[in-house]
């Protein structure tokens, strides 16, 4: 515990709010009353509840969360509250050759580092300033981004499961900041270029039953456009499984379907990824290529 609450210590004196984990890397359970009586975390004052909300740059009150888990793992918040951006990199999961893939395009240059206790490593990077979302970092298999919302754990706590500590690497000993690109890389792509259109009009014909196919097209698209915001990648799926359904019929050509999803895709400011997913995710689930 006495290296824990060292370690703790010295994190606080970098600005660095730090709290603890349970031994298996989750955060402790709330105690009954927060449990039981929904409140705003970030106010709650109780020194292990809420996960990273109870994390603290007090020098007292990180002493006292030492000792109210003294089996536990230490771990810092990451994002803007702390000024830090950590790449975790996972080899278990295809982490070292993504890594080789960031390095050969400078996109992490050298900087504070963590042997993990699993074998991984943590690239310790300046926060931005700029809303950097903790999330698996996009066509990188095996790294995640810890940043805002997200936390790590720091050396000297012990890995849940291979018993082996987390360590400072060796060498430069100071923060880097995040280059462009990388910041770039971490970041959720960005929405496909809202004034793409079809070339040409959508053309519908009677056919498969269908009596007014333009009015079912249309009625079908704006299913998409007044989405709330968080369905509308379902909701296009959706939409992409009727028009595929159209074009069964050949109520509309294949050419034509899939350019008017794309067009009303771009409208709610889906990604191009998200967007080709779900109208190929349609046309497949309805025996259509896309």
């Amino acid at each position: 515990m006495n290296d824990l609450l060292t370690a703790a210590l010295d994190a606080t004196s970098h600005g660095w709010p730090v709290f603890m984990l349970g031994r298996s890397k989750r955060p402790v359970a709330n105690c009954n009353d927060c449990r039981d009586n929904p409140h705003d975390p970030a106010n709650c004052g109780h020194l292990t509840c809420h996960g990273f909300y109870a994390a603290s740059t007090d020098p007292d009150r990180v002493a006292q969360i030492v000792a109210a888990v003294p089996a536990g793992q230490l771990a810092v918040r990451t994002g803007a509250v702390s000024g830090l951006v950590v790449v975790d990199v996972d080899p278990a999961h295809g982490g070292s050759d993504s890594l080789g893939e960031l390095v050969a395009f400078q996109l992490v240059p050298r900087t504070l580092w963590v042997r993990t206790g699993s074998a991984g490593v943590h690239l310790y990077y300046r926060h931005p300033g700029r809303e950097v979302p903790s999330r698996p970092m996009p066509n990188r298999a095996g790294i995640d981004i810890k940043a805002d919302g997200g936390y790590v754990v720091l050396p000297p706590s012990i890995h849940h499961r291979t018993h082996q500590p987390y360590r400072w690497g060796d060498g430069l000993a100071e923060l880097s900041e995040m280059p462009p690109a990388l910041i770039d890389a971490c970041l959720p792509a960005t929405p496909a270029d809202s004034t793409t259109r079809p070339a040409g009009p959508i053309r519908t014909a009677k056919a498969g039953g269908i009596s007014n196919p333009q009015s079912l097209l249309t009625s079908t698209l704006n299913a998409v456009r007044n989405a709330p915001e968080g369905k509308r990648r379902t909701t296009l799926y959706g939409a992409a499984r009727g028009v595929a359904r159209m074009v069964a019929a050949g109520a509309i050509t294949q050419a034509d379907a899939i350019a008017a999803l794309t067009d009303v895709g771009q409208q709610v400011e889906q990604t191009a990824r998200d967007i080709q997913a779900a109208i190929a995710g349609g046309f497949h689930d309805e025996g259509i290529a896309a």
